[in-house]
């Protein structure tokens, strides 16, 4: 089985490439957010021309990056959504109930600290991980069928 699998939220740490590592071998296709925080950031401003004020340089950057999460998340087949210790990511919950509203299988990856914070993004999701092994052995048991 092929599956296409997105890899939102935090973007300080390795955790996408440690289950793009561990899944070496099984046939997906992976996809997720611009990690380059300077490019998602200026995107809007690079494209349609600069702002003086703020708030409409970060909204021209977040709507373009909008469409491009939004036509990502409509075309995988699962969303893994990383939940961070140090950051907010308010987009990875975003991204969550966007695929949730979707119908879009939904593998959380969080520490255990974020279980209540997150109570409602883990009630939508399909599973829970605790490390991104435990995020590669679903996605292999997904792939194959097999543990």
């Amino acid at each position: 089985m092929m599956l296409n699998v997105y890899l939102a939220g935090e973007i300080h740490s390795d955790w996408r490439d440690a289950i793009v590592a561990a899944c070496d071998g099984l046939d997906i296709d992976w996809s997720g957010p611009v990690t380059d925080h300077a490019a998602s950031d200026d995107c809007g401003v690079a494209i349609f021309g600069a702002e003086d004020d703020k708030f409409w340089h970060d909204r021209k950057g977040a709507l373009l990056n909008a469409v491009r999460t939004r036509t990502a998340l409509g075309r995988c087949d699962v969303l893994v959504v990383c939940f961070g210790e140090k950051y907010r990511q308010w987009n990875a919950a975003f991204d969550a109930g966007y695929a949730a509203a979707l119908g879009k299988p939904i593998i959380v990856l969080q520490p255990p600290e974020h279980d209540h914070a997150l109570k409602e993004v883990d009630a939508a999701a399909n599973a829970v991980a605790r490390t991104p092994d435990e995020v590669a052995r679903a996605l292999r048991y997904i792939v194959t069928g097999r543990l």
